[in-house]
């Protein structure tokens, strides 16, 4: 695939993640800083259809631009959802390139939540409450992360079967119909 059409593909996958974000803001929470993670389908997707590279490149891009959307840049909220969202998309590409025979994208998906909501806890951590009590909200968060994981697995398989079955993305080296 050429490269003017990677970064066209990139920015589409970009601007729908923050489109879920967005969409994400209008569903009430049960807790007010829990989220179900909706734009991390868009992450995946690029880890499965373009590598690493570009799931790395959506993260970032992703977060800085709805950081800036919905007032956090710069804020631990901002440091927080960063470090969170890069160490996830990190493992998630490595258990993408690795696992992958054995491991589907619901269970790639899994291992990202339960690591999200694992560094989001450390990054709190770090950045503001400096009290060890906070890890006491670790199993409770890696269970919501591996749930969250899990169904935003399920619609990603969903949607990169789709894909490939239609191949009009041209992802991975497939021809376009078009």
């Amino acid at each position: 695939m050429n490269e003017t059409r990677q970064y066209v593909l990139l920015s589409l996958f970009v601007a729908l993640a923050i489109a879920l974000r967005g969409l994400e803001a209008l569903i009430p929470n049960p807790v007010p800083w829990m989220r179900l993670g909706l734009a991390n389908i868009m992450t995946l997707l690029a880890l499965l259809l373009s590598g690493l590279k570009a799931g790395l490149s959506l993260t970032l891009l992703r977060i800085v631009i709805a950081s800036f959307m919905f007032g956090t840049f710069l804020s631990p909220p901002f440091f927080i959802s960063l470090a969170a969202g890069l160490s996830s998309t990190l493992v998630m590409g490595a258990a993408c390139s690795r696992l992958r025979p054995w491991l589907s994208p619901v269970g790639i998906s899994v291992l990202g939540g339960f690591t999200h909501n694992l560094t989001q806890l450390w990054a709190a951590y770090v950045l503001v409450v400096r009290h060890w009590g906070i890890f006491y909200l670790f199993p409770f968060l890696a269970f919501i992360g591996m749930l969250a994981g899990f169904c935003n697995g399920w619609a990603a398989c969903y949607l990169y079967e789709y894909l490939i079955a239609r191949r009009e993305t041209n992802f991975a080296g497939y021809q376009s119909r078009v």
